[in-house]
């Protein structure tokens, strides 16, 4: 028998979840959780070749797309090299769950049109101060997000071996 105290969720809202379970960052959250993000998710249109933001820009959201491709790029003498291509159900711009940071890469769309959800970092910090258990789920899942990355870095460094130097990392 279904608990009466038990919160139910619409339709609408049941969808939402199950797109966010699809992202590695919200994929450990429980329905009470992800309700959190409901009110500060705001939904964009983009077209081709619009920028999303610019490498160094300050990181002013989280970005979840809904419908489309975007290319994340870094800039090499005057180039965007193409480092990333994300799609539907994936999420860019994660660095929006970190306080004081900027853009590493520049985010194009390159499908004719893109929905995206946007969710403002200021919102992402207001549920941090006051749900530290999501906090944990969700920093540990970027944690896991930047070791991956890691990994391939030094696979993809192994493999090209001689074409840059790590210890420039580091400097």
């Amino acid at each position: 028998m279904r608990n009466p105290f038990t919160k139910t969720y619409t339709e609408a809202e049941l969808q939402t979840f199950d797109f966010l379970r699809l992202i590695k960052f919200f994929e450990k959250l429980k329905n009470k959780e992800m309700e959190r993000f409901l009110p500060a998710m705001h939904f964009r249109k983009y077209t081709k070749d619009e920028v999303v933001f610019f490498s160094k820009d300050p990181s002013q959201a989280l970005y979840l797309i809904k419908k489309g491709q975007v290319h994340l790029t870094i800039d090499v003498k005057d180039n965007f090299e193409t480092i990333l291509e994300v799609n539907k159900g994936q999420a860019f711009g994660e660095n929006a769950f970190l306080q004081n940071s900027k853009r590493i890469y520049t985010a194009i769309i390159t499908s004719d049109e893109a929905d995206l959800i946007v969710i403002p970092h200021f919102a992402i910090q207001e549920i941090f101060d006051s749900n530290p258990k999501i906090k944990a789920k969700i920093m540990t899942a970027l944690a896991e997000f930047y070791n991956e990355n890691n990994q391939r870095l030094f696979r993809s460094y192994r493999e090209s071996f001689g074409f840059f130097s790590l210890r420039q990392m580091f400097e």
